[in-house]
Parts: structure tokens; C-alpha cells; sequence
């Protein structure tokens, strides 16, 4: 190359202008009668007896996963009968109860009211429900691997899944 840098090479493509119907998509690259090297055939053998092994061979109703990331939530549960979305099970893998946070059922956590008037045998000021009048704990559980909320622990230390994605068992 006369006049010029000589390590610096010319290239055809940068004096031609390039047509977008001459390139090559990826798919026209790949070479489909070949196995990818990542793929292994007998591992969903392999991986079909461990589930079988963790389960002591019963049958499940699904295997339950966080909507996040995928993580195995239950590969044990029971499905609901009125609310097909919903599962519960005893033994779960990834998840982490919070202890500190106390859900009721079908209340908003909402601030103390008030009482407006003293009836006989009431005080005024700021009115406290008794305890068995306010319905079952529960917990919330949260995926350890994202923190995602999954679903509530019982105070019979039930596990009710509602917000995961269930795939056949």
C-alpha cells in the first residue's frame, strides 16, 4: 500500500456499500446436524431418579418454581380444590419464612381505630381486637434466591403457595 500506514489493511466492505438482502442470518450459520456440545440425553434420566429419590416416589400434584427466577420452590404439594392457582405443601426447598411479618386472612394491616362513643363497660381511646377474634397468623415466604413473596406459612406450619408457576410432575 503506497502513501499509507502499511500494517493497516484495506477492507473491501468499507468501499462498498453493503446491500442488507446479501447478509447472512445466524440461523444460515448454524449447522443443525450436529448435537450441541450442552446437551446430554441421559440427563433427564439422571435428573427424573433425583426427583423421584427427594419425593420417596409419591406423586405430586406439581412441582412449583418462583415466578422471578425459576428456583425449585416444592416438588411435594397438593393442588386447591376451589382455587386451582393455589397449592399447599408441608416440606418446601428455597424459600425463607419471614418471622418478623404477621399476615391475617382477607384484613389490610390497617392502624388501630379509634372507638367514637363510651358505651357501659367500654373505655375510649384506642380499641384493641382480642386475639382469637382476629383469625388465623400466617407468615409470609419469599423465595431465598430473589426474595420474591410466594406464599404464606400457617400456624399449623402449612405452606400455601398462590404466586408461583406450577409445571407437571
Amino acid at each position: 500500500m503506497e502513501g499509507g500506514n502499511p500494517d493497516k489493511q484495506p477492507m473491501d466492505s468499507e468501499t462498498e456499500p453493503t446491500n442488507p438482502h446479501d447478509l447472512v442470518s445466524s440461523d444460515d450459520e448454524i449447522d443443525y446436524s450436529i448435537e450441541p456440545e450442552f446437551y446430554d440425553p441421559q440427563l433427564d434420566d439422571v435428573d427424573e431418579l433425583w426427583v423421584n429419590k427427594q419425593r420417596k416416589s409419591q406423586t405430586s400434584d406439581a412441582v412449583l418454581s418462583c415466578p422471578a427466577c425459576f428456583t425449585t420452590l416444592c416438588l411435594d404439594c397438593q393442588r386447591h380444590e376451589k382455587y386451582v392457582t393455589q397449592y399447599r405443601a408441608m416440606f418446601v426447598r428455597n424459600c425463607t419464612v419471614k418471622t418478623d411479618q404477621i399476615l391475617r386472612e382477607g384484613k389490610k394491616q390497617k392502624k388501630p381505630k379509634r372507638k367514637r362513643s363510651t358505651n357501659a363497660g367500654q373505655e375510649s381511646g384506642l380499641s384493641e381486637p382480642r386475639e382469637d377474634s382476629r383469625g388465623p397468623i400466617y407468615r409470609p415466604v419469599c423465595c431465598s434466591v430473589c426474595s420474591t413473596e410466594v406464599g404464606v406459612l400457617d400456624e399449623e406450619e402449612v405452606y400455601h403457595f398462590f404466586d408461583v408457576i406450577p409445571s407437571n410432575s
